[in-house]
């Protein structure tokens, strides 16, 4: 693959803040980079919370630091919690759509990655989810390898799920006034009425210079009337978020389904101007009404005034997910396509740790998840929270991992003899730990990490273009870990994961257009 290009120009002038230009310096070499990563301990903490960057006018995401390489003599542990939000992409998207670099900070690539679903193996028996894991030659540094980590969740008919307690949260500020925001959000929720039964419950709470019920509590089946109620939606005043959310838990809470879904679905563009503003007690109030077991989805929406650090930070301590919807289209990928994991989480508290070998491995690096590292310690201690997994949902990490010099030469040899050592090499051992939806006693599960030697040219489709996803997510956050990736590699492993399987949906193929759209921006 022709993945070493000259570095593009600069881009053009964006919003003070906004980026810096792509490729403006050439990156440090991996020996460099570990270099530095020996000279002082890695991180054995999450880093303090990062700061809230303002990237355009009323545009806010959080600041994010790339994970750097960790030396395993060093620290041979990696432990976070699983992220399934999704929003990251389709603002991204949103951006290129307008002819805009997106600013770094706006780029999660464990989000971008997670956008797409992977045909990972069905769960067996009665697990919740499915582990597959998969090493190959890492596409950007063809000294490193990359080892890709998924989970499945299982996939549940739509007929017979549990029935659902649904509080739609509903912002009609002022600043919802706008044909991408409210008008959006009703045709969204529409969307989802017409999937629900006369099992399911609907409740609708509005908020902005004050909050109130505009559907009480309703059987799913009363679609007239929950039809009607989203159709008076308008909007106007400020914002009493606070206010508007304690209402919509409360009356989830006094219609609880003991065994079925329960969930409030917050729709915003995030702005909270009026009632709680301090984001701590924001996120306090919604981290204790989650115990309830009534967790939250947060859907954003618009742009010019998104909050998207303060939403995706709510969903997480709602015990929920966070999505970014932008289109018709979008929200029907979110609500209908994927309603079996909004609605229905079949595991809490998924924690993923990580075990090097330091005889195979010298260095390795997590892609993205860094706003969801966790200390070591907290692995075990079931009083901490983490990431949710639905229904259907796949979740996937990569890690960019060093051999040591010994381990390179019984990689090479495992590939050339991949007939009589076909388990290959062990790298890691990985560790999962979760608990059920209603639960509070976890379980511990583990899975060999094994290299068997494999070029990427070799590797599944689906590996290919997590692989791909993730080097556009570097150049798009102009990684010093990027390596060798170019706009133009990242198009030629894309289709080459897509000449091995069908893309029904499109959506692989709308990636592809992003990335030339990128890569004209970032030329000019």
């Amino acid at each position: 693959m022709g993945l070493v290009e000259a570095a593009p120009e600069p881009a053009p002038a964006q919003p003070e803040g906004a980026r810096r230009p792509l490729a403006d310096q050439q990156a440090a070499s991996p020996q460099e980079q570990l270099a530095d990563q020996l000279a002082a301990p890695p991180r054995e903490q999450p880093a303090p919370e990062a700061e809230v960057q303002q990237v355009a006018p009323g545009e806010e995401f959080h600041r994010i630091i790339d994970n750097p390489f960790i030396p395993t003599e060093v620290e041979p542990l990696s432990t976070f919690s699983i992220d399934v939000d999704t929003a990251s992409y389709a603002i991204v998207r949103r951006f290129l759509e307008q002819n805009t670099l997106p600013p770094r900070d706006a780029v999660r690539i464990e989000e971008m990655i997670n956008y797409f679903r992977y045909d990972y193996p069905e769960p067996k028996g009665d697990e919740p989810f499915s582990v597959n894991i998969e090493v190959a030659r890492c596409p950007w540094s063809a000294d490193h390898r990359l080892a890709r980590i998924g989970l499945k969740g299982k996939d549940i008919d739509l007929h017979r799920r549990p029935p659902a307690n649904l509080v739609f949260l509903i912002d009609v500020s002022g600043s919802m006034d706008h044909p991408n925001k409210l008008p959006l959000v009703k045709d969204a929720l529409k969307m989802l009425v017409d999937r629900l039964g006369e099992n399911d419950r609907v409740g609708i709470v509005v908020y902005a210079g004050r909050a109130g019920i505009a559907l009480p509590s309703t059987h799913g089946d009363r679609r007239g009337e929950i039809l009607s109620a989203i159709d008076q939606l308008q909007p106007g005043g400020s914002t009493n978020g606070g206010e508007g959310i304690q209402q919509a838990y409360n009356m989830a809470v006094a219609h609880f389904l003991k065994g079925g879904t329960n969930r409030v679905i917050l729709c915003t563009d995030g702005d909270f101007n009026v009632g709680i503003t301090d984001k701590n007690a924001l996120e306090k109030l919604i981290q204790e009404k989650a115990q309830s077991g009534v967790f939250l989805s947060v859907f954003g929406f618009g742009q010019g005034n998104l909050k998207d650090a303060r939403m995706e930070a709510l969903a997480d301590k709602g015990n929920g997910n966070y999505a970014y919807i932008d289109s018709p289209l979008e929200a029907r990928k979110a609500l209908v396509e994927q309603m079996g994991g909004t609605l229905v989480t079949i595991a809490k508290d998924v924690k993923i740790q990580v075990r090097f070998d330091p005889k195979a491995v010298e260095a390795f690096r997590l892609i993205g998840y860094e706003n969801r590292l966790m200390p070591h310690q907290d692995f075990r201690d079931d009083t901490k929270d983490a990431g949710e997994i639905g229904a259907g949902h796949t979740v996937t990490a990569l890690y960019e991992i060093i051999p040591t010099a010994a381990a390179r030469g019984e990689i090479a040899a495992v590939a050339r003899a991949a007939a009589e050592a076909p388990r290959g090499r062990g790298l890691m051992m990985v560790s999962l730990r979760y608990k059920a939806p209603d639960g509070d006693v976890a379980r511990e599960i583990a899975y060999p990490g094994l290299d068997d030697g494999r070029d990427y040219a070799r590797a599944s489709a689906d590996f290919k273009f997590a692989a791909a996803v993730a080097s556009f997510g570097m150049l798009l956050r102009d990684s010093p870990y990027r390596g060798g990736a170019t706009f133009d590699g990242v198009l030629e492993l894309a289709g080459a994961s897509l000449s091995q399987k069908p893309d029904p949906s499109g959506y692989r193929r709308q990636f592809l257009d992003l990335v030339r759209k990128a890569k004209a921006l970032a030329s000019r």
